[in-house]
């Protein structure tokens, strides 16, 4: 891939990524793998373990979320592997256990100026899943040419995703796609080591009814006022529901989750406007979707999935670890179409809030 540059201050500022996005993708799976692994030895150590407790101690706060013990064993692992690459040339790591914005530059003294990209982490998305051996989690990064402090999430050229699974899963899934190369799926046999392609397929369904849709609910803050938000919004996209339930709701504390749940055709349509509510309730967005969580909706455009922000915009953000992102994730065009006008509707209604919903969100 050839090579835009500009000269600033006699440094180099790289505007695309110097080399094919294959080169990148390689690279990250098999960092990928590698903490997977790693994460998974500690998790079968906990299980022998009485008290069983060792990876969901409370290590830190800090870059914008709660640092458990379980992330620090990723984190490890990923510095290690930056320390390794920035043999080849400098580049800027931006994850939450990075105190500021967020970002680190690789190798000890070389400048933000001189990276040749930037890497965008997530080392574990979805820790309160997996440190209880609950449900899988996902270690998420996205590459991007450097652009200084405008890199957005649309700037993102290569992206993987690789499933971290709790100790009872045979199979663990890997995911990447590179802009215009299509999005891949991948699992891989963890007792033999064998690897299967597998198809990507969102799904086709023009309805929510008798499928998986949810808006994002995680935890206490807002959550009576999003329950009710979505109840209106799918009484507006399948008003007669009949005896029983049409729409079913899966809360998978991930975003990187959520994503792959869109991606592999088990749900049809997920939201997460959690700084919207927090906002229309005047509560303080404590824990909301952050660039990095979402870093791999690359892979999601690719495989044809929609994600939008809550504007229906494309997707935006700066790559830091503190903004905060409000997403929608639509399985397909024709889902958008029945289900977007209804969204921003309700939407344009959401401030301010009625006392009742405002109480309960408090």
């Amino acid at each position: 891939m050839s090579t835009l540059r500009a000269v600033a201050n006699e440094r180099t500022i790289f505007y695309v990524l110097p080399r094919s996005g294959e080169y990148y993708i390689e690279k990250v799976r098999g960092l990928h793998v590698a903490m997977r692994d790693l994460l998974l030895r500690h998790l079968r150590e906990q299980e022998q373990d009485t008290q069983g407790t060792a990876l969901s101690g409370v290590a830190d706060v800090r870059g914008g979320d709660t640092i458990y013990t379980i992330d620090e064993h990723g984190e490890a692992e990923l510095i290690a592997f930056c320390e390794e690459w920035a043999r080849e040339s400098p580049f800027v790591l931006i994850s939450e256990g990075i105190e500021g914005a967020g970002w680190r530059v690789f190798p000890e003294g070389a400048q933000e100026e001189d990276a040749a990209f930037l890497m965008i982490v997530d080392p574990i998305d979805g820790t309160r899943n997996i440190m209880y051996n609950k449900r899988s989690a996902w270690i998420l990064t996205g590459i991007a040419p450097n652009r200084g402090p405008d890199t957005n999430l649309s700037d993102i050229e290569a992206a993987v995703m690789t499933e971290v699974p709790t100790t009872r899963h045979l199979l663990a899934d890997q995911l990447w796609a590179t802009t215009g190369g299509g999005a891949h799926r991948e699992a891989h046999n963890l007792v033999t080591g064998e690897r299967h392609v597998l198809p990507l397929r969102p799904s086709r369904a023009d309805s929510l009814a008798h499928g998986f849709a949810s808006i994002a609910k995680f935890f206490p803050a807002a959550k009576a006022a999003t329950a009710a938000f979505e109840e209106k919004l799918f009484e507006r996209v399948l008003p007669d529901g009949g005896e029983n339930p049409l729409i079913f709701d899966d809360e998978y504390i991930s975003t990187g989750g959520q994503l792959y749940e869109i991606l592999v055709g088990h749900d049809r349509f997920l939201a997460d406007l959690r700084p919207l509510f927090f906002e229309a309730l005047g509560l303080p967005p404590k824990l909301t979707c952050h660039p990095y969580d979402i870093c791999t909706e690359l892979i999601a455009r690719e495989a044809g999935v929609i994600v939008t922000g809550a504007d229906g915009a494309p997707l935006s953000a700066p790559l830091d670890i503190r903004a905060h992102v409000a997403w929608v994730g639509y399985a397909n065009e024709t889902l958008r179409a029945r289900i977007e006008p209804h969204l921003q509707e309700l939407l344009a209604d959401l401030s301010p809030l009625p006392p009742l919903l405002k109480e309960r969100g408090s």
